[in-house]
């Protein structure tokens, strides 16, 4: 069920709608002086660091990460909060070449204390044996935008979740990346709860984050995930998000080798940069890989949008052992499931993108969590057919839909034009939740004359679409009752 507070506020939060634009920033006040760790010293969080996690947190009340829905786990699983502290380094590169090898080097070293939000399966047997590690969304506030997009698959396939709340506006507050104002963070908001919280910078996120997925890993005497046993640790994150998994994959994960495989969701051209500062304009150049000497795998999962919007077409690499892409037709940034029936409070001029983001998300997550587990790939689709790169711009058929890349009924059997590209002139939040154009009722008779003719083909097109693992089984009697929904002339 919809909350709807909570559904007009993740509008802004759950897609990173800044992130293409120069102007806005992921940029904090610099953190408390900090020193310079001692190279190969135990304390250097290079070298095996864990955090230290304490809970699980009682005392006030929980201040759940913003989400387009009502969190309303099943009766399978429970949801508990935990504190992890330590040191963690900050890193600067010594270089950043576009094919993601990147080198780095430690140079500053600070405390911090910050939450995790545990999701788990109260019975282990119900445990597939693999964490998701979610570096939650700071976009206007903090978010939970892939616990929103993976689920019913997170929890129906008995994954354990848990939301790191990574960077410092989360934890502090301070202005947003939206340039929307000032917010509290966790500390000042709930004090009886978070007032021991601090974070020093966003620069220390990245190790942060990788102390937070090794302790996952180790013994401890706080039960985290409970009786839960895991045996894969993975790392997740949409969006602004994306980002800073982006640059985490190039450069800290092969130091610190913290997570079985990475799961980035609507990336764009670049990274983030490892100073903590803008996302857009970090001065890391546009067309940055994933490298391709990392041992486990990195999946990406690009909308239209991130392609032709937010500069992924100049970073396109083809698939590896090691690495998939799926670049999704119809699909945008963000989109109409994210916000529900609230979609008219963006002012936005036409409909915004209906597209099967959703469900395809979840099978691509699916199949990136047997790929971690099993070594065997998800399927490669081709990419989307690009007519230039820069700029970028999209093939279309004669319907307006995009060629190529992953496709499912809402591109190959359409009653609209489903973009990622929003028209022109329209505000920044509109720009980045593309545009639906449905087709007037003489075009669907020319296209498929019946209805019974246009359930023929959707159902064929489905059927292929799960054969090819784009989309989940559970989900075609959904599908098939939402095409059954579409009205034909009489």
């Amino acid at each position: 069920m919809k909350g709807k507070g909570r559904a007009v506020r993740s509008v802004a939060l759950v897609s990173a709608l800044a992130t293409s634009i120069p102007a806005c920033s992921t940029s904090h006040p610099p953190g408390p002086a900090a020193s310079a760790p001692t190279v190969g010293s135990s304390s250097n969080p290079l070298y095996g660091g864990a955090s230290t996690l304490s809970g699980p947190v009682t005392a006030g009340h929980v201040i759940e990460p913003e989400s387009g829905f009502t969190i309303n786990l099943p009766a399978a699983y429970e949801e508990q909060e935990f504190f992890a502290s330590g040191t963690a380094s900050a890193f600067e590169a010594t270089s950043t070449p576009a094919n993601g090898r990147w080198t780095v080097a430690p140079t500053t070293a600070a405390p911090y204390r910050t939450r995790i939000i545990v999701r788990r399966p109260r019975d282990p047997k119900q445990f597939n044996g693999t964490v998701a590690v979610e570096w939650l969304n700071e976009s206007a506030g903090e978010s939970s935008p892939d616990w929103d997009y993976l689920n019913p698959e997170l929890t129906s396939g008995g994954f354990a979740y848990v939301g790191v709340s990574a960077q410092a506006l989360g934890v502090n507050g301070g202005s947003s990346l939206l340039g929307t104002g000032s917010g509290g963070g966790l500390a000042s908001s709930e004090p009886l709860r978070y007032a021991s919280l601090h974070h020093p910078a966003d620069q220390y996120s990245f190790d942060l984050y990788a102390q937070i997925g090794r302790a996952l890993r180790l013994p401890s005497s706080v039960s985290v995930l409970g009786r839960l046993r895991p045996r894969h640790i993975v790392a997740v994150g949409e969006s602004q998000s994306a980002f800073f998994l982006t640059t985490f994959a190039n450069a800290l994960q092969p130091l610190t080798g913290a997570f079985d495989g990475i799961f980035i969701h609507s990336r764009g051209g670049a990274g983030a940069s490892l100073t903590g500062g803008s996302v857009a304009s970090g001065g890391l150049p546009s067309g940055q890989r994933i490298r391709t000497d990392l041992r486990v795998p990195v999946f990406m999962f690009e909308t239209e949008t991130d392609l032709a919007r937010l500069g992924y077409a100049s970073a396109v690499q083809p698939d590896t052992s090691r690495i998939r892409v799926w670049e999704v037709a119809g699909t945008s940034h963000a989109d109409s499931y994210i916000v529900g029936g609230f979609a008219s409070q963006l002012g936005c001029p036409e409909p915004i993108n209906i597209g099967p983001q959703h469900v395809v998300v979840q099978a691509a997550f699916a199949a990136f969590g047997r790929w971690v587990v099993s070594g065997r790939p998800p399927p490669s689709p081709p990419p989307i057919r690009l007519t230039s790169v820069n700029p970028a711009s999209l093939a279309r058929d004669p319907e307006g839909n995009a060629i190529g890349g992953v496709r499912t009924p809402a591109v190959d059997v359409p009653v609209s034009t489903l973009s990622g590209i929003a028209p022109a002139g329209t505000s920044v939040i509109c720009a980045l939740f593309g545009s639906t154009t449905p087709f007037p009722a003489s075009r669907l008779a020319e296209l498929y004359g019946t209805r019974a003719g246009y359930l023929a083909r959707y159902k064929t097109s489905l059927d292929r679409a799960i054969s090819a693992g784009y989309i989940l089984p559970a989900d075609r009697a959904g599908l098939l009752r939402q095409a059954g929904l579409v009205k034909f002339p009489s």
